[in-house]
C-alpha cells in the first residue's frame, strides 16, 4: 500500500505533562498524536512532563497511531534537554517549533540523529523558506502553526482564512514537491461545529492531509471531513473499471458521467481506494 494511503485526518495535541490526557489519548479514534511539551506545558511543569511522557511512551498503548513529540525551541532553556530526551522515546518523529529554515532543522538533528522531524510552519520566515525546509533530508511532515503566523502577520480573523492564504498555499506547494505530510492549523472554538467542519472541508480541498486539533470533541467531524466520501469511493471504483475495460479494448481513455477518465485520474482513484482500505483497517483495530 503506497505511503500516501496512510491517513493523517486527525492530529491531536494532548499536553505531556497531563497523565490522564496521555491515558486517554490511547482510547480516541485519531490518526496521529502530538505529545506536547511546549505551548501546553508550564515553566514549572517542564522537566516533570519530560520524565512522564517518556514513561507513557514507553508503556505504549498507542497503536497504530503516530507518535509525535513537540518540544520546546532550541533558543530556550528546555529545547535541548527536550531533544536529548524525544531522541530516546519510542516516537515516530520529533515536532519542533517555528522552523524558519533548514539550518534549524539541523542544529536538532545535530542532536537527535537520523529521528525524522516534523516542522511546525508558524512563522513569516518559515513561510518564506518551506521549499527549503520540505527537502531537508529528515523532514517527514509540515504542521501549520495558524495562531502564530495569524499573529506575525497582524491579521483580523476571517472565517474564510484570506489573509493566511499565501502561507498556507507555499507550505502546500513545498509540502506536494517534496512528498512530506502537511497538516493543517488548528480551530480554536471547539464548540463551533459548523466553523470547524467549513474549516475542514477548506483545508481538505485545498490539499491538506488532516487537520491539527485541541480538543476530542473536534475528532469525528474532522475524521469525516478528510476521509474519503461513499460518493468519492463509488466514483473511484467507476473509474478503474471503466479504465481497465478502455484499456482491454485498446482505447486509452475512458469516460464515466460525461468526463474523461485518463491514466491521472486512475491513479488518484487507486489512492483513494487505498486511503478508504487503510482508514477501515485502522477503525477494525
Amino acid at each position: 500500500m503506497p505511503s500516501s494511503a496512510r491517513p493523517y485526518r486527525s492530529v491531536l495535541y494532548i499536553p505531556a505533562s497531563k497523565s490522564r490526557a496521555l491515558e486517554k489519548a490511547k482510547t480516541l479514534p485519531v490518526d496521529a498524536i502530538i505529545f506536547d511539551l511546549e505551548d501546553a506545558v508550564t515553566p514549572a511543569e517542564k522537566a516533570n512532563a519530560r520524565a512522564l511522557l517518556a514513561d507513557a511512551l514507553a508503556a505504549g498503548g498507542y497503536g497504530d497511531r503516530v507518535r509525535l513529540v513537540r518540544i520546546n525551541g532550541l533558543d530556550t532553556e528546555w529545547g535541548r534537554d527536550d531533544a536529548i530526551a524525544a531522541r530516546d522515546m519510542e516516537c515516530d518523529a520529533i515536532l519542533l517549533p517555528k522552523v524558519g529554515s533548514p539550518d534549524d532543522v539541523d542544529a536538532l538533528t545535530a542532536i537527535t540523529g537520523d529521528t525524522p522531524i516534523w516542522a511546525m510552519m508558524e512563522t513569516p520566515q518559515g513561510m518564506l523558506n518551506a521549499h527549503a525546509i520540505a527537502a531537508h533530508p529528515l523532514v517527514d511532515g509540515f504542521v501549520l502553526g495558524t495562531n502564530d503566523l495569524a499573529k506575525d502577520l497582524n491579521t483580523r480573523f476571517r472565517a474564510d482564512r484570506e489573509p493566511l492564504m499565501t502561507g498556507l498555499g507555499l507550505c502546500l506547494l513545498a509540502a506536494k514537491a517534496e512528498g512530506v505530510v502537511a497538516i493543517d492549523g488548528v480551530y480554536n472554538a471547539f464548540k463551533d461545529e459548523a466553523g470547524l467542519e467549513f474549516e475542514c472541508n477548506q483545508g481538505r480541498d485545498m490539499g491538506f492531509d488532516g487537520k491539527s486539533l485541541i480538543h476530542p470533541a473536534q475528532v469525528d467531524i474532522t475524521n469525516r471531513a478528510f476521509a474519503p466520501s461513499v460518493d468519492e469511493i463509488e466514483l473511484a471504483r467507476r473509474q478503474i473499471t471503466a479504465f481497465e475495460e478502455s484499456e482491454a479494448s485498446g482505447q486509452g481513455v475512458a469516460v464515466v458521467d460525461g468526463r474523461i477518465v485518463e491514466n491521472l485520474h486512475v491513479a488518484t482513484a487507486r489512492e483513494l481506494l487505498a486511503k478508504a482500505e487503510m482508514i477501515e483497517a485502522l477503525q477494525a483495530g
